[in-house]
């Protein structure tokens, strides 16, 4: 699709009109994560929500699972109902609302509540189909402009991860959280107005319909099923409430374990159900259950940026960066100026080395990567027991991470669908999003260790945790391989 002869780059002209609708989504959910932490620990005096830091923690990670969780039925929503231009736009749309409702200055609660609720909605429907939308602009047998096009995306994403932190952290400051929160949804309205205006003549035709469309038989019991599972929830909550008993804290709790439990069912219902698998297929699932324990892991340290190692930045650094004062949010900035430096680095390492480092030797590595990171978050807590210390301390932490996500991340994906059994090559898709949701949401619940040991021994222990299952994997790697049938691929950027 050449819209007339215009390319982006050489790429059909509908790329130009997802990168920027992309990196605007990116900037008001980058924006939303950098201030997110600090605005809830923050006093009602000072227009915050006046959580303590371990309840901020669990409530920071049940949110960033559940928005990798829901990409599963956003994904359905466009193959079966709405298709992906249209769950695009929709999904945008919400996003953009849930900003609003959480940038209304006014006292209650309930807005920042369902603010997030309708941003979690949004994105599920908007983050897994745009992607999709991408790979469409291109014919079948294009893998090679393919890939090339997934990498400008990829640069679109960190591009707005990159600006966010420091705007509307900035804005934010003085306690203008609900400046910060506005500036995230002129943010997606700017990506709405680009997406509605651009695709008329760049994505004519992609993503125009379901792929599988429901008949309207189907399309009733899906609405039915639906408005029993609300309605379920909101009498559960209701009468939990009603008890007495409700507590934010609890209710993190109670999230986590569900979204702890349903890679666990899916696993045995693939491993024990009667689906026809081939020795070979058991045998690769076997592996991958290990690779997905493993991705879990690593997302519970890395993605503690927004939280843990946000607050470390807030109470215990000296904000100033070749003498010019940050934000403490412009800390979350680190991490994708850093990605966009090393991709072409790491990219260009992993065809060098080929098939000689395996998957699973990627994945150690990432473990030991995260691990060491916290054991220099260890170093830097003991050193501010006495005073704040340099901001350098993160970004030698935030280096030292990239570093296990470009080993780790970019071929998530891939081996995902190499590994998965034939009955399951789609649905499988989205089961590398769920060892996210597994690691942010139990990553959220370690806030708590906090309470009970000292801010070194916490690092310390996290990165033991890592450190030991990358030596695992190492140590296994090759057994892993053998059970993988492991052949090389061409890792492409992480899609996060």
């Amino acid at each position: 699709m050449s819209n007339g002869g215009k390319t982006f780059f050489g790429h059909p002209w509908g790329l130009a009109t997802l990168f920027g609708t992309e990196m605007w989504e990116r900037f008001s959910w980058y924006g939303l994560r950098a201030i997110l932490a600090s605005f809830m620990i923050a006093s009602p005096a000072s227009q915050g929500l006046g959580l303590s830091e371990q309840t901020a923690q669990a409530v920071i990670g049940i949110y960033g699972a559940l928005i990798y969780l829901v990409a599963l039925p956003g994904g359905w929503i466009a193959d079966r109902i709405l298709g992906p231009r249209r769950s695009v736009f929709w999904g945008g749309f919400v996003i953009m609302c849930g900003h609003i409702s959480m940038a209304l200055p006014v006292p209650s609660a309930v807005f920042v509540w369902l603010g997030l609720l309708l941003i979690i909605l949004g994105t599920g429907l908007l983050k897994p189909n745009i992607s999709v939308m991408v790979g469409k602009l291109y014919p079948e047998d294009d893998d090679a402009r393919r890939d090339a096009g997934f990498s400008l995306f990829y640069l679109g994403i960190n591009l707005g991860a990159f600006f966010a932190p420091i705007v509307v952290g900035w804005l934010a400051s003085g306690d203008r959280w609900h400046l910060g929160f506005g500036a995230a949804a002129v943010g997606m309205a700017l990506g709405l107005l680009q997406y509605a205006i651009g695709g008329r003549s760049s994505l004519r035709g992609v993503g125009e319909r379901p792929g599988m469309p429901l008949t309207p038989r189907e399309l009733r019991r899906a609405g039915l099923l639906t408005a029993a599972t609300v309605a379920a929830v909101a009498i559960a909550l209701g009468v939990w409430a009603a008890t007495g008993t409700f507590t934010l804290s609890r209710f993190t709790v109670v999230m986590t374990v569900v979204i702890v439990a349903v890679p666990i069912a899916y696993f045995a219902y693939i491993m024990l159900g009667a689906h026809d698998l081939t020795e070979d297929e058991r045998s690769r699932m076997k592996a991958y259950i290990w690779l997905f324990a493993a991705a879990a892991i690593f997302w519970m340290i890395y993605d503690l940026a927004p939280s843990k190692l946000l607050f470390f930045a807030e109470n215990n650094t000296d904000l100033s960066l070749f003498g010019i004062p940050i934000q403490a949010a412009t800390t979350q900035s680190f991490n994708p100026l850093f990605i966009m430096i090393f991709v072409p680095v790491f990219a260009a390492l992993w065809v060098k080395l080929g098939n000689r480092v395996s998957t699973a030797q990627k994945f150690a590595f990432a473990l030991v990567m995260v691990g060491l990171s916290f054991v220099v978050m260890a170093l830097a807590a003991n050193l501010a027991e006495s005073g704040r210390v340099s901001v350098w301390w993160l970004v030698l932490v935030y280096l030292i991470q990239v570093f296990g996500e470009l080993s780790l991340s970019p071929v998530g994906l891939s081996v995902t669908t190499k590994l998965a059994p034939r009955a399951f090559k789609g649905q499988m898709l989205g089961v590398w999003f769920i060892a996210v949701s597994v690691g942010d949401a139990i990553g959220g619940q370690t806030g708590r260790l906090s309470e009970v040991m000292s801010e070194p021994a916490y690092y310390l222990l996290l990165a033991a945790m890592a450190i030991i299952a990358g030596l695992a994997l190492f140590m296994f790697s090759r057994k892993l391989r053998a059970m993988m049938a492991e052949h090389h691929a061409p890792a492409v950027p992480p899609i996060r």
